[in-house]
C-alpha cells in the first residue's frame, strides 16, 4: 500500500444506537474515497451479532450482504476492519468459547476481510471462578485470548485490540502505574495495535506528551478511537463542528486515528470532511507546521461542499428521488426481530419514524385513511371532529378572520434551498461537545445578561436610567432576531428537498426551535411584566445564575455527558423552571411541519381574535348550537374575560402565518384574583348583560359567571396558588407547540414567585388529561372543585 496507507485514518462505526444502513455505508465509502481516507471499522454496539450474540454466525443472506460491503470498501481502496466484542460474557478459559470465537472470525475472513479488531471496552473487570483459576489477572486473560486469535488468523497486517482501560481517566491508579496496561504492553504480541481514546472517553485535546506516556507503557504507538463527534450519550446533542484539538504532527506518535461520529449519518459530512483535511495536512512536508491545518478554514471548505449535498433531492436512507412517488409509512425494524444490521435500505432515523416524501401526512395508523393534506400556506383543513359538525365554520366579522399575515417573514412552505447563513447557524448551534459555535455562544451570553439585568425593565422597579433601559431593549431585540432565525432554520430544514437530512436532523432542530420559542416569549415578557425581587437570596434569578455557567465550570476535567442537553439544555437551565426536565424532554411530533409559529405576550388588540377563537371552539364542542347567539361576547367573557381584564400580564398568544391559533391564560394568585373579580369584573358584567337589555338568559349567564369565580379548597391553593387555562384550535398542525405554550406560562408564573399551578379539566377530555399527565401534572381533586364535575390537575414549579 502507499505510504499514506500506513497510517490508518477513517471512520469507526462504533456507537450505541441504531446502526447505519447498507446504503448509508456505501455513501460513506464514496465520501472516504473522494476525501482520501483509508480505513473503515465495523463495530456498532447495537448489532446483536457484533456484541450480545457474538457467538452466532451470520446467515447466508447476511453473509452475502457482508461480502458485498467488504468488496465495496476494498474496491474504493479502503481497508475494512471487522470488530467483535465478546467481553460481556466470554469465558476466557473455555475451549468452547474460544472455538466459537475462531469460527465467527473465520467466517468473516472467508468473506474477504483481511483486518480485524477484538474489543473489550465497557465491560466488567471481574473474572469468573474458572478464569480466576486459569489466569493471573484480567489483562492476562484478555491478552492470552487475543494473541491466540491473532495467530489463528495468520497474523494479519492490521489487528486491533481495545483494552478495558482505554483512556487515561479509566486507568487505575494512573496510565504510568496501571498494572492492567503494563500487562498489555508486555504480553500482547508486538504487531497488535492497541486502541486508545485519549485522556478521557471524549478528549477535548490530544497532546504529544500524554501520547508519548501511553506509547511508553504500551510499548507501541496507539491507534486513536476518537469520540470527539460521538453523540450516543445524549439524545439532545448533535455535533456538526470541525475536527479540532488534534494537531497534524501527532501522527508521528500514532498508528492511526479513526473517528467515531454522530449516530445520525447525515450529520457527519463536516466532521469527516474536516478529518480528511487534517489527514491530508499531516501528510504534507511543510516547514511551518502551524499552517498545516486550520479548523476554521477546513470548516469553510466543508460547508461549501455540504451546501450542494444539503439541497440534493434525497429520501431517507439516501435514495434519490428520481421520480415522484407516494408517501408511505416506513416501518422501523425492531432490534428484537433482527439479529444483524445488514439490511439493504432500512431507515436509520431516531424515533419517531415519519414519512417525509411529501408535505402531507400519510394514512393515519388508527383510521386507515389519510385525513387530507396539510400544506403550508393553504387554508387550514378542519379536524376530524369538526367535519362532523352540521354547521359550517362561522364567518369572521369584517376585518377579522385567520388570513395569512402580511407582516413578518411570510410563509415557509414548499421545498426550498438552505442558505449558507442558515447552514452556518445550524453548525454553530450544534458545534462540539466542549465548545459552542458563535451563534450558540451569543444566544446563551445574551440570555444570561438579559435575565440578570431584567430589573431594569421590571414592572415595579424604581426609575432606571433611560440609557440602561435602552441598552437592555437593544440587546433583547438582537436576541429575539436570533430566535426568529432559529425558527426559520427549522422551517427550512423541514421544507427542504433533502429528506435524508431531515430524518436525521429534525429532532434536534425541532427541540431547539421549541426552546427558542420559549426563550423569545420569556424575554418579551420580562419587559414590563417581571416583578423586581430585591432579596439577595432565594430569587429565581440568583438561583439559576450558576446554572448558566455550568459548562464553563465543568472545564476540561469533566466528560461532556456531565451536563445534558447541549445548547437546548443550557437555555433550559437559564429559565426559572429549567430543572423540571419532564417539561422539556419529549419526542418530536410524528409528522413534521414547516409552518412558522410564534409565542408572545398578549396585547389588548388580540382580544377580538381570542373571543372569536373560543366561540368557534364552543360551537364545535356543542355541535354548532350557539348558546350565546344573542351576544357574540358571551363565551369570551366567560372563558377569557376575567384574566384578560385583571391579569393580562400572564396571557400568551400562539400564532402562525394564518393568525392566532391558541392562547394560554394564567392567574398568579387565585385568592386575590377572586376578590378582584367580585369587586370589579362581575359588576361590569351585570351592567353589560342587563335583564332588560334584550339578551336572553342573562340571569343564568350571570349566575354561571359567579360560579366560575367560586372558591377552591385552601388545601389546594396552599400548594398550588396559580391557575391556567389553555385553548388551541384542534387543527393545529404541530401539536407539540401546545406544550411549548404551556411551558412559557409556567416560566412566567415561576419567575414572579409561584410555587405551583393547577387547571380544571372535564373528566371526559381524555386527550387533555393525558397531555397534562405527560407534563408532570397530577390529579388532585375530582368533582370537588366549586361543586362541579371537573378534574383538577396540578403540579409544583
Amino acid at each position: 500500500m502507499e505510504e499514506n496507507q500506513h497510517f490508518l485514518c477513517g471512520v469507526v462505526e462504533g456507537f450505541y444506537g441504531r446502526p447505519w444502513s447498507m446504503d448509508q455505508r456505501r455513501f460513506l465509502f464514496q465520501w472516504m474515497q473522494n476525501w482520501g481516507l483509508n480505513t473503515y471499522l465495523y463495530g456498532p454496539k447495537d448489532d446483536l451479532k457484533h456484541r450480545l450474540l457474538w457467538r452466532e454466525v451470520y446467515s447466508p443472506e447476511e453473509e452475502g450482504q457482508l461480502r458485498t460491503l467488504i468488496t465495496e470498501a476494498q474496491s474504493r481502496g479502503l481497508r475494512f476492519v471487522y470488530a467483535l466484542s465478546p467481553g460481556q460474557d466470554i469465558v476466557f478459559s473455555s475451549p468452547c468459547d474460544l472455538t466459537l470465537l475462531k469460527r465467527k472470525l473465520r467466517q468473516v475472513s472467508d468473506l474477504g476481510c483481511q483486518a480485524f479488531a477484538i474489543l473489550f471496552d465497557d465491560i466488567d473487570h471481574s473474572l469468573c471462578q474458572a478464569d480466576s483459576e486459569a489466569f493471573s489477572s484480567f489483562a492476562h486473560a484478555q491478552v492470552t485470548v487475543t494473541n491466540e486469535i491473532y495467530r489463528f488468523l495468520g497474523e494479519p497486517p492490521v489487528f486491533l485490540f481495545c483494552p478495558t482501560e482505554y483512556c487515561g481517566s479509566l486507568c487505575s491508579p494512573s496510565v504510568q502505574k496501571s498494572p492492567y496496561l503494563q500487562t498489555v504492553g508486555e504480553d500482547l504480541l508486538p504487531n497488535i495495535t492497541v486502541i486508545w481514546t485519549g485522556s478521557k472517553v471524549i478528549s477535548r485535546k490530544l497532546s504529544v506528551d500524554r501520547l508519548a506516556e501511553v506509547e511508553s507503557v504500551l510499548q507501541r504507538p496507539p491507534l486513536i478511537w476518537d469520540n470527539l463527534h460521538a453523540n450516543d450519550y445524549d439524545s439532545r446533542r448533535l455535533f456538526l463542528g470541525p475536527f479540532k484539538g488534534r494537531e497534524p504532527w501527532l501522527r508521528g506518535h500514532l498508528r492511526g486515528l479513526l473517528l467515531n461520529p454522530n449516530c445520525e449519518f447525515e450529520a457527519n459530512y463536516i466532521p469527516l470532511h474536516t478529518l480528511a483535511s487534517w489527514y491530508r495536512a499531516g501528510s504534507r512536508d511543510r516547514k511551518d507546521e502551524e499552517t498545516d491545518y486550520c479548523p476554521d478554514r477546513a470548516l469553510s471548505d466543508a460547508l461549501h461542499d455540504w451546501m450542494e449535498e444539503l439541497n440534493q433531492p434525497l429520501q431517507a436512507g439516501r435514495q434519490s428521488t428520481r421520480s415522484d412517488h407516494r408517501s408511505s409509512r416506513s416501518k422501523t425494524p425492531d432490534r428484537s426481530d433482527c439479529t444483524s444490521t445488514f439490511r439493504g435500505t432500512s431507515t436509520v432515523a431516531k424515533l419517531p419514524v415519519f414519512p417525509l416524501n411529501s408535505s402531507s401526512p400519510p394514512p393515519s395508523p388508527t383510521k386507515g385513511k389519510a385525513e387530507g393534506d396539510i400544506r403550508e400556506g393553504e387554508k387550514r383543513q378542519p379536524s376530524q371532529a369538526s367535519r362532523q359538525l352540521p354547521a359550517p365554520r362561522p364567518a369572521a366579522p369584517s376585518g377579522g378572520g385567520r388570513r395569512p399575515k402580511a407582516q413578518g417573514r411570510g410563509l415557509c412552505g414548499g421545498k426550498g434551498l438552505l442558505s449558507e447563513a442558515q447552514v452556518r447557524l445550524l453548525v454553530g448551534l450544534h458545534y462540539l461537545p466542549h465548545e459552542h459555535g458563535p451563534s450558540a455562544h451569543k444566544l446563551l451570553q445574551d440570555l444570561t445578561w438579559l435575565k440578570s439585568n431584567c430589573h431594569l425593565v421590571s414592572a415595579n422597579s424604581k426609575k432606571n436610567s433611560p440609557h440602561k433601559v435602552d441598552e437592555w431593549r437593544d440587546l433583547a431585540a438582537g436576541f429575539l432576531s436570533l430566535c426568529d432565525d432559529i425558527a426559520q432554520l427549522h422551517c427550512s430544514v423541514v421544507g427542504g428537498a433533502n429528506r435524508a437530512v431531515l430524518y436525521d436532523l429534525y429532532p434536534y432542530v425541532w427541540d431547539l426551535r421549541n426552546m427558542a420559542l420559549v426563550a423569545k416569549a420569556f424575554v418579551c415578557w420580562l419587559d414590563g411584566r417581571v416583578l423586581n425581587d430585591s432579596a439577595t437570596l432565594a430569587s429565581w434569578r440568583n438561583c439559576f445564575h450558576l446554572c448558566g455557567k455550568t459548562t464553563e465550570l465543568l472545564g476540561d476535567e469533566s466528560e461532556p455527558w456531565a451536563f445534558k442537553g447541549g445548547v437546548s439544555g443550557e437555555v433550559q437551565m437559564l429559565l426559572p423552571i429549567g430543572s423540571n426536565n419532564e417539561l422539556f424532554t419529549h419526542p418530536p411530533p410524528l409528522f413534521p411541519t414547516s409552518r412558522l409559529y410564534n409565542i408572545r405576550p398578549y396585547h389588548s388588540k388580540d382580544k377580538v381574535e381570542l373571543y372569536r377563537m373560543v366561540r368557534q371552539l364552543h360551537l364545535r364542542s356543542h355541535c354548532g348550537q350557539d348558546s350565546g347567539a344573542s351576544h357574540p361576547d358571551v363565551v369570551g367573557d366567560r372563558c377569557l374575560g376575567p384574566c384578560l381584564a385583571l391579569c393580562p400580564e400572564y396571557s400568551f398568544i400562539l400564532e402562525d402565518e394564518l393568525g392566532v391559533c391558541g392562547c394560554i391564560l394564567g392567574i398568579l394568585d387565585v385568592r386575590s384574583f377572586a376578590k378582584r373579580c367580585q369587586a370589579s369584573w362581575l359588576p361590569a358584567m351585570r351592567d353589560k348583560y342587563l335583564p332588560n337589555g334584550g339578551h336572553s338568559n342573562t340571569q343564568d349567564l350571570i349566575k354561571l359567571m359567579e360560579e366560575d369565580q367560586g372558591e377552591y379548597p385552601d388545601s389546594l391553593l396552599y400548594h398550588f396558588p396559580s391557575q391556567l387555562r389553555l385553548d388551541t384550535l384542534p387543527e393545529l398542525v404541530d401539536i407539540s407547540v401546545s406544550r411549548t405554550l404551556l411551558v412559557t406560562l409556567l416560566v412566567a408564573l415561576k419567575a414572579n414567585g409561584s410555587q405551583g399551578v393547577f387547571c380544571e379539566v372535564q373528566p371526559t377530555d381524555s386527550q387533555r388529561l393525558e397531555f397534562l399527565t405527560k407534563l408532570g401534572f397530577l390529579e388532585i381533586l375530582r368533582g370537588e372543585a366549586r361543586s362541579r364535575e371537573g378534574v383538577v390537575m396540578a403540579r409544583l414549579l
